[in-house]
């Protein structure tokens, strides 16, 4: 229903202000004259005070609504009194003009609108006496009115925040150059980073210094012990999610690799779903021309999805390479820290570098997918700054974890180290085989305090017992009691009860620590313990005295 049929049937009413009855005759209206420029509603005897229009339709100045009239006079001549309007005529425009004659009828002339000119009848002197009692005002009409003002002034203040509020800002350019290649167009932020580069306390180039066969114990992977370290390949990925399977796309693959003794950084930034396959043949490449993979998680992680990446996008996976996970050994080593083997964890506590504006990696996702919706590429910089620190913090850790590791050749271990990180080399040692590298890191180790002197003492009498020092091993299990508690003191109770029992050949001694060792073992290993010794002590004094018998007196007794 449109607005005029609406205004209609709040405004029809009949007399009195109640509806008119259907059915009911309408009673004739007789024609009333008509000023020049004055239209006189039929139906109310108001005048509607017309603005120059086109003809039959008028236009209210308020609120923009037509009002619709019968035919209008011309400015400066009069209704021609041969040519009357019929009853019916009348009606017609009666019910034409009538629902808007309450609304928008006025008194006076209208705005630009000129007065009758003198000498023509005024709009009092026109108007002839109205048949019916005047209408009372609808609430409802006045309600519309006032509705529709409001919201042609909202309308105005929306439009004038709307010009107030400055352009929004273009998206800025991705931090990355397209590139062609044989394969396609990649796109690829690089740079090279100096000889004398460090990240932290460590330089980068330190990496290039290590030995295989240290490599190989300190990663207890024997295969890495030939790998040629000048051709090693750095590689950590950043991807839209960390919940692994097909869902799951590496968006930057960052690549890092020595040129001489400079270290290049190479990142493959995927700037369309879809678009993985000119990268991945890139990352193939550069694989075949690498000797191994250094990585951070990357056995479980990284490689595993990258490996998927190649089948699902058809191509041809490159042939695996020796692969040194770099979180396996940094669990070994810092374990004993208590904070964490989180590559950030390595790199501030190790390494002293701490990273400022770093762009947390569980909010790298979401980034990159308000990227991919046409949000701003520049919001991605900070990305490839986080995946190109953790590509120099693979080169640095790997140096310095070679270069401490190396320092307990058997002779000199430096005294500042922190005895937790000692206590780890001292059992990555110990598990690769290299015993002596293992008692020198031990020894050192026991400058610390609690349960890292303890355990430290208790690796250095293992090994000197393997190395047929039962003393020593006994004097080392001595001093780790000093720190133990409850079952940790029971076992080394245990482990002093079987060296004097075996090695020193103290059974007395061996009795009293086996006395005190009942909850590091089986309650009937432990009763069978007892046994076996309480037996050897009485043989033994058995033995004794017999002895003592058969021996002859001595002369002058």
């Amino acid at each position: 229903m449109d607005l005029k049929r609406k205004l209609a049937r709040l405004t029809g009413v009949g007399p009195g202000g109640k509806p008119a009855p259907r059915g009911a005759p309408t009673p004739p209206v007789a024609p009333e004259p008509r000023a020049e420029g004055v239209d006189t509603e039929l139906a109310s005897g108001l005048p509607a005070v017309t603005h120059p229009r086109a003809q039959g339709v008028d236009t209210d100045l308020a609120s923009g609504l037509p009002v619709v009239a019968g035919p209008r006079v011309e400015s400066g001549s009069v209704a021609s009194p041969s040519c009357p309007l019929s009853v019916t005529e009348q009606r017609a425009e009666a019910e034409n003009a009538a629902p808007l004659s309450g609304l928008l009828a006025v008194s006076g002339p209208r705005p630009n609108e000129s007065a009758p000119p003198s000498g023509s009848p005024s709009v009092t002197e026109s108007r002839q006496p109205s048949t019916e009692p005047p209408r009372p005002s609808d609430p409802r009409v006045e309600s519309l009115r006032r509705m529709l003002a409001e919201w042609s002034e909202r309308q105005g203040q929306t439009s004038a925040r709307r010009a107030a509020t400055p352009e929004r800002a273009r998206p800025g350019p991705l931090p990355v150059a397209p590139q062609d290649t044989p394969h396609g167009t990649v796109h690829v932020s690089e740079r090279v980073l100096a000889p004398d580069h460090h990240h932290g306390t460590a330089p980068v180039a330190g990496a290039l210094d290590v030995e295989g066969a240290l490599v190989a114990r300190l990663a207890l992977h024997e295969d890495l012990a030939g790998v040629d370290y000048q051709r090693m390949l750095f590689l950590d990925t950043e991807t839209t999610g960390l919940a692994g399977g097909t869902g799951t796309v590496p968006f930057l693959v960052g690549l890092a690799w020595f040129e001489g003794r400079s270290l290049r950084v190479h990142q493959l930034f995927l700037r369309k779903l879809g678009e993985e396959a000119p990268m991945l043949r890139v990352l193939a490449e550069r694989m075949a021309a690498s000797s191994c993979l250094v990585t951070f998680n990357g056995k479980s992680f990284d490689w595993p999805l990258l490996r998927t990446r190649f089948v699902l996008n058809r191509v041809k996976t490159p042939a695996e390479l020796p692969h040194l996970d770099l979180l396996h050994c940094a669990r070994r080593v810092f374990k004993h820290r208590g904070a964490g083997t989180r590559l950030v964890h390595m790199e501030e506590h190790v390494l002293g570098h701490r990273r400022v504006d770093d762009v947390d990696g569980s909010l790298i996702p979401d980034l990159y997918f308000r990227y991919l919706r046409g949000g701003d590429g520049s919001a991605l910089t900070p990305v490839l700054e986080h995946n190109a620190n953790d590509l120099l913090l693979l080169a640095a850790l790997l140096g310095e974890l070679v270069r401490r590791f190396r320092a307990g050749d058997g002779t000199d271990v430096p005294s500042g180290e922190d005895p937790r990180d000692l206590l780890g080399f001292a059992g990555v040692a110990f598990r690769a085989g290299d015993h002596a590298r293992a008692r020198a890191f031990a020894h050192a180790a026991t400058r610390g305090s609690g349960a890292v002197g303890m355990e430290a003492h208790a690796l250095a009498s293992r090994l000197a017992r393997m190395a047929g020092e039962p003393q020593a091993a006994a004097e080392h299990l001595h001093q780790a009691l000093t720190a133990a508690r409850g079952v940790q003191a029971a076992t080394l109770h245990l482990e002093l009860a079987k060296l004097y029992e075996h090695s020193l050949k103290d059974l007395p001694a061996a009795l009293r620590h086996a006395r005190l060792s009942a909850a590091a073992e089986a309650p009937e290993d432990h009763q069978r313990r007892l046994l076996r010794i309480e037996g050897r002590l009485e043989r033994s004094a058995r033995a004794h005295s017999l002895d003592l018998e058969a021996r002859p007196p001595r002369s002058g007794a």
